[in-house]
């Protein structure tokens, strides 16, 4: 993909703040400190579009990225951060599913996982959420640059384990310093929105 205009197109923290529904959109979600904003700039080329922090859980909005005046890529809230205080975290599962659940021009997800670790009870969640709404889905392994390619290939095969995927539904090692895997997320990105190009 030739990411030649990137914008940002709207910070949502209600409904009301969303952007038309007027072009296809790919969301993103994983834990907080997952690597998700490290993974979205060196997906587009970009070193500070979207706000990293060495604090996890500061992102507490929706941000829609608008590409190429053609499609979305969509910024949830990280998850699953015990320091945050409790009401703004119960804030943020009302405001992920109901994206997830009436978003009419959602064309699939990224759900971002720690290669380093095993699926937390809120990434195990988080699977079950996008089966339910029957929401396409890539399943990308961050921060691969920590680990030997060996050892890489073991926590995959333990990850599709853990939370239940097919065979064939794509698993992608992420590396956002190496860009390692960056060309085979944009083929994932590109089969989920050709339906709606």
């Amino acid at each position: 993909m030739n990411v030649t205009r990137v914008e940002l197109a709207a910070a949502a923290y209600k409904k009301k703040d969303y952007p038309a529904e007027d072009r296809p959109e790919i969301a993103f979600l994983g834990r907080s400190n997952v690597g998700k904003s490290s993974l979205i700039n060196r997906l587009l080329g970009r070193k500070t579009l979207a706000h990293t922090s060495s604090t996890p859980g500061k992102t507490r909005g929706i941000f829609f990225y608008l590409i190429n005046e053609t499609f979305y890529l969509v910024d949830l809230p990280g998850y699953g951060y015990a320091r945050v205080p409790q009401a703004i975290r119960a804030g943020w599962a009302p405001l992920i599913e109901n994206y997830l659940q009436t978003r009419r021009t959602l064309c699939g997800c990224v759900h971002l996982i720690d290669i380093r670790h095993r699926p937390s009870a809120d990434d195990l969640l988080m699977k079950e959420w996008l089966d339910h709404y029957q929401v396409p889905r890539v399943t990308v392994a961050t921060k691969a640059d920590k680990l030997s390619r060996g050892a890489q290939i073991n926590r995959l095969n333990m990850l599709r384990r853990d939370l239940k995927l097919p065979a064939e539904g794509p698993l992608l090692a992420f590396s956002a310093p190496k860009g390692t895997g960056k060309d085979e997320l944009w083929v994932e990105l590109g089969r989920m929105l050709s339906p709606q190009l």
